[in-house]
Protein backbone atom coordinates (compact mmCIF):
# COMPACT_ATOMS: atom_id res chain seq x y z
CA UNK A 1 0.00 0.00 0.00
CA UNK A 2 1.04 3.33 -1.16
CA UNK A 3 0.64 6.31 0.70
CA UNK A 4 0.94 9.98 -1.18
CA UNK A 5 2.33 12.81 0.91
CA UNK A 6 0.15 15.67 2.04
CA UNK A 7 2.29 18.56 1.45
CA UNK A 8 1.47 18.80 -2.34
CA UNK A 9 -2.09 18.63 -1.97
CA UNK A 10 -2.89 21.22 1.00
CA UNK A 11 -3.51 24.83 0.03
CA UNK A 12 -1.54 27.32 1.81
CA UNK A 13 -3.28 28.27 5.20
CA UNK A 14 -4.04 32.15 4.68
CA UNK A 15 -2.43 34.51 6.57
CA UNK A 16 -4.59 37.06 9.05
CA UNK A 17 -4.99 40.38 8.82
CA UNK A 18 -5.76 43.05 11.54
CA UNK A 19 -9.37 43.89 11.26
CA UNK A 20 -9.22 47.66 11.35
CA UNK A 21 -12.66 49.27 13.87
CA UNK A 22 -14.88 51.94 12.56
CA UNK A 23 -14.27 55.25 14.39
CA UNK A 24 -18.16 55.18 15.59
CA UNK A 25 -17.60 51.60 16.68
CA UNK A 26 -18.71 52.35 20.82
CA UNK A 27 -19.97 50.00 22.98
CA UNK A 28 -23.24 52.06 23.40
CA UNK A 29 -23.80 51.82 19.14
CA UNK A 30 -22.93 47.86 19.36
CA UNK A 31 -25.38 47.42 22.22
CA UNK A 32 -28.33 49.57 20.74
CA UNK A 33 -27.79 47.65 17.30
CA UNK A 34 -28.76 45.11 19.35
CA UNK A 35 -31.35 46.12 20.66
CA UNK A 36 -32.68 47.37 17.52
CA UNK A 37 -32.02 43.41 15.72
CA UNK A 38 -34.08 41.88 18.53
CA UNK A 39 -36.70 44.05 17.88
CA UNK A 40 -36.40 43.29 14.46
CA UNK A 41 -36.22 39.67 14.94
CA UNK A 42 -39.45 39.87 17.30
CA UNK A 43 -41.34 42.15 14.46
CA UNK A 44 -39.95 39.63 11.81
CA UNK A 45 -41.26 36.65 13.43
CA UNK A 46 -44.95 38.55 14.49
CA UNK A 47 -45.45 39.08 10.67
CA UNK A 48 -44.55 35.57 9.53
CA UNK A 49 -47.25 34.11 11.92
CA UNK A 50 -49.69 36.70 10.78
CA UNK A 51 -48.91 35.13 7.12
CA UNK A 52 -49.09 32.06 8.21
CA UNK A 53 -52.43 32.38 10.13
CA UNK A 54 -53.95 34.12 7.05
CA UNK A 55 -52.88 31.57 4.61
CA UNK A 56 -50.32 33.46 3.20
CA UNK A 57 -47.38 31.69 0.99
CA UNK A 58 -45.56 30.85 4.64
CA UNK A 59 -43.94 27.90 5.36
CA UNK A 60 -44.53 26.30 9.34
CA UNK A 61 -40.85 25.96 9.19
CA UNK A 62 -40.02 29.18 8.38
CA UNK A 63 -41.97 30.59 11.18
CA UNK A 64 -40.69 28.35 13.17
CA UNK A 65 -36.71 28.88 12.45
CA UNK A 66 -37.76 33.03 12.86
CA UNK A 67 -39.25 32.57 16.60
CA UNK A 68 -36.36 30.64 17.49
CA UNK A 69 -34.34 33.35 16.00
CA UNK A 70 -35.89 35.92 18.13
CA UNK A 71 -36.34 33.73 21.28
CA UNK A 72 -32.60 33.12 21.28
CA UNK A 73 -31.49 36.95 20.63
CA UNK A 74 -34.34 38.13 23.41
CA UNK A 75 -32.90 35.34 25.80
CA UNK A 76 -29.39 36.59 24.81
CA UNK A 77 -30.45 40.75 25.20
CA UNK A 78 -32.03 39.16 28.82
CA UNK A 79 -28.69 37.87 30.17
CA UNK A 80 -27.09 41.14 29.10
CA UNK A 81 -29.13 42.89 31.14
CA UNK A 82 -29.09 40.96 34.14
CA UNK A 83 -24.91 40.67 34.62
CA UNK A 84 -25.01 44.16 33.60
CA UNK A 85 -27.49 44.79 36.56
CA UNK A 86 -25.65 42.22 38.51
CA UNK A 87 -22.02 44.58 37.56
CA UNK A 88 -23.91 47.52 38.73
CA UNK A 89 -24.82 46.15 42.19
CA UNK A 90 -21.50 44.66 42.91
CA UNK A 91 -19.52 47.92 41.91
CA UNK A 92 -22.28 49.64 44.09
CA UNK A 93 -21.01 47.70 46.90
CA UNK A 94 -17.47 48.42 46.75
CA UNK A 95 -18.02 51.93 46.89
Amino acid sequence: MKINPLSGSLKQVPKFTEVKKRADEKFDNVFSGFVKQVNKDQITVGKLTEGFINGEDVQIHDVMIAGEKAKTSLDLLMEIRNKTVDMWKELSRLQ
